[in-house]
């Protein structure tokens, strides 16, 4: 019981940083599971089983509140499902920790980007005039979510600021844009540790503690 009741503050906390600012709730899973000696793989399948229930709500809260960009989220989603799918195959079979310096190294450059451009009014990079397309948008999401089944989270510490970059709508847009793709994310990199059986070894209780905090959280973080 108390275990569930602390996974569930933890999923609170990551799920109220995750709808409000697009990144934080699989990072923070991820990160907690692996420190209590979890496997990567199984780390990562039990964040995203934590993620489907969550992701789900909170999309359908970041649309009822009207954050979400119906073109964008399509543009997003449905690469973002291909590359986690891939990314779940991949994990399953091989290790990927040199990738977490190249990893560290990108979110770094986005985060100095966005406190550039929002927190002193200057573009590093000029944002495109067609931002919002596909061609832009698919690539970005594609990477984001092979990024976020192999390393357990990354899909809102990807596509958020990559957006922020590319597009010019405002930081809500962006963020329930993103959370609300995220369920989509998940239901295909759930199916890809699936197929790799990664599923077998996830440790339930933790995973149910996640989704109670971060369920009851999601709407008024959105």
């Amino acid at each position: 019981m108390w275990l569930v009741a602390a996974f569930a503050l933890a999923g609170g906390l990551a799920q109220l940083v995750d709808g409000t600012l697009g990144m934080g709730f699989g990072v923070t899973s991820a990160t907690v599971l692996l420190a209590l000696g979890v496997a990567p793989a199984t780390a990562s399948a039990a964040t995203h089983a934590a993620k489907l229930p969550t992701t789900l709500i909170s999309g359908l809260s970041h649309w009822r509140v009207g954050n979400v960009d119906r073109a964008v989220f399509w543009r997003i989603a449905i690469p973002g499902a291909v590359g986690g799918f891939l990314g779940a195959v991949v994990l399953t079979s091989i290790s990927l920790e040199a990738a977490k310096s190249g990893m560290a190294g990108l979110l770094l450059f986005f985060g100095a980007v966005i406190l550039m451009r929002f927190g002193f009014g200057v573009r590093v990079i000029p944002t495109p005039a067609n931002g919002h397309r596909a061609r832009w948008l698919s690539p970005i999401g594609l990477l984001g979510g092979f990024v976020d089944a192999t390393g357990g989270g990354g899909w809102g510490p990807v596509v958020t600021p990559s957006l922020m970059t590319v597009t010019s709508h405002e930081p809500r847009k962006v963020v329930g844009s993103v959370n609300a793709a995220e369920f989509v994310v998940a239901l295909s990199v759930s199916a890809g540790f699936i197929t790799g059986a990664a599923h077998q070894d996830i440790p339930w209780l933790p995973v149910l503690g996640l989704v109670l905090g971060g369920v009851i959280v999601a709407p008024i973080a959105a």
